[in-house]
């Protein structure tokens, strides 16, 4: 008699989602593996910021089937909307009821506007490749129309994905005025932080290092600044207006809804409250983002969630044992602050400049390579030298018209 083969659905593209179906491909070929997601893409956050201002799509978003073969996990796209424990089955936004053995659900964080006034209408954000294109497609597309630079380019938090993108914005703001013709004209990018310092998670030494670099980029820094509204032409940050038709919001991020909606529990923050094997409950794993475990948030915790449990999966249906309880491994931190310059902490080891640049590099080659071959991980790494710029005008090729087209 054939053996039954453990239904295991994994929600989410991500990070841990996507390192999951990866790993177990890895291990056995006796499960069998669906992996819901509602985008066809995985998309490499830590470059969206280079694809936003003028880097290559490839950087930042993979096709899942380069990734993960279709013929050995059957990939959904279609959203989650309900999940039924007592028959154990997701049901999508387009009616499929999936039943699963074993359901893993890593969705990711949604943009939170905190109820601001405008911010949605009129801020552009960075956390799809939607976004990172929509803004490159405004920033040329704003120089051509008025023939200048924005008055401001502001860009709000002071995180990593906020500071990443305040190194480089100015830059390529110049860059855009050279290729079409247009004199240099000084730029002014800020960067907007309701805390006292950047980073405020992180040891001061190093907020005040990243400060520094950016200063020296001529990013100008606003701290215990709260923004209050924003409208077609300015940002209201602690009662004063900033002109600008150029606001990027970084600064807040939420659990996905789902986890509120499906009676999960959850901390005073959000996150799902899971046990020493990740589980919120038996057979359901909750990882990376969403879950409540100490480095939730970072790329690295979601990478390192999804190969412990794929794992643990393994020594639950395959060996018939208890997997080994979970352990938090801290991060190392990498934050880029304009071109070949990144702040590194590793443990107690602090390090600044080319040698942190280096790191993120070869951090972004390893990032890769968790997900496929040496060879495609080099093209995607390498691809971080290619221009992409959805502009007639610098990029003049049939193509591009189609591209720009979706905004």
């Amino acid at each position: 008699m054939k053996k039954h083969k453990q239904r295991i659905v994994i929600v989410g593209g991500g990070f841990g989602g996507v390192k999951v179906a990866v790993d177990l491909l890895k291990k056995d070929d006796q499960f069998d593996i669906t992996l819901i997601s509602e985008h066809d893409t995985f998309r490499y956050y830590p470059s969206l910021y280079h694809t936003a201002t003028g880097g290559s799509r490839k950087v930042s978003s993979i096709p899942l089937v380069e990734l993960i073969d279709p013929s050995r996990i059957n990939i959904v796209k279609a959203k989650v909307v309900k999940l039924e424990r007592g028959y154990k089955y997701v049901l999508t936004n387009d009616g499929q009821e999936i039943h699963y053995d074993y359901l893993v659900l890593s969705l990711g964080v949604i943009t939170n506007y905190f109820g601001i006034k405008g911010l949605e209408e009129y801020a552009f954000g960075i956390k799809t490749l939607h976004d990172a294109e929509k803004l490159k497609v405004h920033l040329h597309q704003q120089i051509i129309d008025e023939s200048k630079p924005d008055l401001n380019y502001v860009v709000v938090g002071g995180g990593p994905t906020g500071i990443e993108l305040a190194g480089v914005l100015g830059e390529y703001v110049q860059y855009i005025c050279d290729k079409h013709g247009i004199k240099r004209k000084s730029v002014h990018v800020d960067l907007v932080e309701s805390n006292p310092r950047l980073v405020p998670r992180m040891p001061a030494e190093i907020g005040k290092k990243i400060a520094k670099q950016l200063r020296s980029r001529g990013v100008k820094l606003y701290f215990k600044s709260v923004v209050q509204a924003q409208d077609d032409d300015e940002l209201f940050v602690n009662g004063k207006p900033i002109r600008s038709h150029t606001v990027i919001w970084t600064a807040g991020m939420a659990n996905n809804p789902f986890f509120a909606e499906q009676g999960f529990q959850l901390n005073k923050f959000g996150r799902v409250r899971v046990d020493q094997y990740l589980q919120s409950e038996p057979s359901i794993f909750v990882i990376g983002d969403n879950a409540d475990t100490p480095y939730s948030g970072m790329a690295q915790t979601a990478i390192y969630d999804g190969a412990y449990i794929a794992k643990s999966l393994y020594t639950i249906i395959v060996d018939q044992k208890t997997p080994k309880p979970y352990s938090a491994k801290k991060p190392i931190y990498v934050m880029p602050a304009g071109p070949s310059w990144a702040a590194v902490q590793w443990g107690p080891v602090r390090l600044y400049g080319r040698i942190g640049w280096a790191l993120r590099r070869a951090a972004d080659f390893i990032g890769y390579k968790d997900y496929e071959s040496f060879f495609k991980a080099t093209r995607h790494w390498l691809a971080e030298y290619d221009r992409e710029d959805l502009c007639v005008h610098c990029q003049p090729e049939e193509s591009v018209l189609e591209e720009r087209a979706a905004f």
